[in-house]
């Protein structure tokens, strides 16, 4: 398979998207779809994003991603409870017939992104078909696996991506001609998305798009975690099982290309004099009085020389770039490729987390990764932690480490626009 581009490989097993019966909210028993939706749940800039979703609507998708309780297994059991409540309510209903379903995202600015919605055949990194690029941290796939054997439910689809071969191939005909159509449901968010959803269920183009996909692999643009949930759960049952398959959003990103931002770090208990203190002598700080936006400009032209960050959280920015040569060499490891070991979110994770500021990645208590920027800042004025805030990375370095098998330090990219959760949901056991 020529996987630079994602090109046609008939000799290799590739996607392999089936139908199934959709679950979806019933706009007769809610306030409205928008106020059900919610981003996807790592998104959820908790507490305050938590509860403004909360008390949007009481049938908020949030209650299912992200139920609040005492402890773990409350948690996941009064999501299942929550979740068998709203069925046999009808708050949210099965569709009639299994499909996939076409799901349009439109913004103000003209951005539109069409894909498919429906269920993948899980795979192995090692088998090809489903690129991942990041590394996944194991407590929060124990998180997610709990809650998906307690719902049995995929509840939120994952955002991948392929490369098509034009505007002729069989899937894209399916999805510009469904597209046309009157939809199942339109809303549009608080965040100025407009969304439109179509179900396909004619055999004739469920077997077109299956022999074109087959062509094909995909690189996980968003929800690393989740597959890693997925790959758990399908080898804890036994084959043929509704665990073979998850829940995802397929874009063809040479029809639909995707933006990709940055995910910043928070650092709790951290005071930015502090983390500020700890690079003399390893990094040149600059302190920028400037608003955000031009903060991060000046930040987009420091990465374009070299590993460049933002630290913020006191009411200023700190522009921390040009790093020790002997900090890097004796930091970052040199056994993976130049394109990884300058990645300004290795950088960060090898020499600022690991060696300066001794911040373990993957403890939630003393840091946070948040995709907003502003929401970044916010927090760490008011709670007197660190914001470090990155510059995106291009898409195509992505692809490239992914082509490599070589993942990225975790959380270093947010491809987008992401999948509202709430609009369709997988039960697996319909």
């Amino acid at each position: 398979m020529n996987t630079a581009g994602h090109s046609p490989a008939p000799t290799r097993r590739g996607l392999e998207l089936t139908p199934f019966r959709g679950l979806r909210y019933d706009p007769e028993r809610v306030g409205s779809l928008a106020a059900v939706t919610s981003p996807p749940y790592d998104v959820v800039v908790r507490p305050d994003g938590l509860h403004h979703l909360q008390s949007a609507d009481p049938h908020n998708i949030v209650r299912l991603i992200l139920p609040q309780a005492g402890t773990p297994s409350a948690r996941n059991e009064q999501a299942a409870d929550t979740l068998r409540r709203w069925l046999s309510e009808g708050v949210l209903t099965a569709d009639p017939e299994p499909g996939l379903y076409v799901y349009e995202q439109r913004d103000g600015d003209g951005m539109l992104q069409r894909g498919l919605i429906g269920a993948l055949r899980v795979s192995d990194p090692e088998d090809g078909v489903v690129l991942p690029h990041e590394d996944v941290m194991p407590h929060v796939v124990a998180d997610r696996a709990a809650l998906m054997r307690a719902t049995r439910t995929n509840l939120e689809p994952l955002l991948l991506t392929y490369r098509g071969n034009g505007s002729t191939a069989a899937t894209a005909v399916v999805v510009e001609r469904t597209a046309a159509r009157p939809p199942l449901l339109a809303t549009t968010t608080e965040d100025g998305f407009h969304h439109r959803l179509w179900a396909v269920t004619d055999p004739a183009d469920l077997a077109a798009i299956g022999d074109d996909l087959a062509r094909y692999q995909a690189l996980i643009a968003d929800g690393h975690h989740r597959w890693a949930t997925y790959r758990r759960l399908r080898a804890e049952h036994l084959s043929p099982s509704a665990w073979d398959y998850g829940l995802v959003l397929l874009v063809d990103t040479a029809r639909y290309p995707l933006r990709v931002r940055a995910i910043h770090r928070l650092l709790h208990g951290v005071p930015v004099a502090d983390a500020v203190s700890a690079l003399d002598g390893l990094f040149r700080v600059r302190r920028l009085e400037l608003p955000l936006a031009e903060a991060l400009a000046v930040l987009a032209d420091a990465a374009c020389a070299g590993n460049a960050f933002l630290l913020a959280g006191d009411g200023a920015f700190h522009l921390v770039d040009h790093p020790d040569p002997a900090l890097l060499a004796r930091t970052v490891p040199s056994d993976r490729p130049a394109a990884w070991r300058t990645l300004d979110a290795t950088v960060l994770h090898a020499a600022l987390l690991d060696h300066v500021w001794h911040i373990p990645e993957d403890d939630p208590t003393r840091i946070a990764y948040i995709h907003d920027t502003a929401a970044t800042v916010a927090k760490a004025e008011r709670d007197g932690g660190t914001a470090v805030l990155l510059h995106p990375v291009r898409e195509e370095v992505v692809r490239d480490l992914a082509r490599q098998g070589v993942t990225m330090p975790r959380k270093s990219t947010s491809f987008g626009p992401k999948p509202a959760t709430g609009l369709v949901l997988r039960a697996l056991d319909l």
